[in-house]
């Protein structure tokens, strides 16, 4: 599942002190994904999260990996 996240440092931040523990989008093909905030550590940067990503989950819908396609 693809889909475009372009979450700022502060909102990053509180799901990053435990505040928030998923992170819920719309994919592109109109599907709602929720997974864990942790998730998106490998890819936060000064400014926060940006960028278009693949989700790739196992036949139980658990996460499996993730990764950027583009910023």
């Amino acid at each position: 599942m693809r889909f475009f996240l372009n979450l700022a440092a502060d909102s990053y931040l509180s799901h990053y002190q435990g505040h928030v523990r998923n992170v819920s989008v719309i994919a592109e093909d109109g599907r709602r994904i929720e997974f864990p905030a942790n998730a998106l550590r490998p890819f936060v940067t000064k400014s926060g999260v940006q960028g278009r990503f693949e989700l790739l989950i196992d036949d139980n819908n658990r996460l499996q990996r993730l990764h950027r396609l583009s910023h």
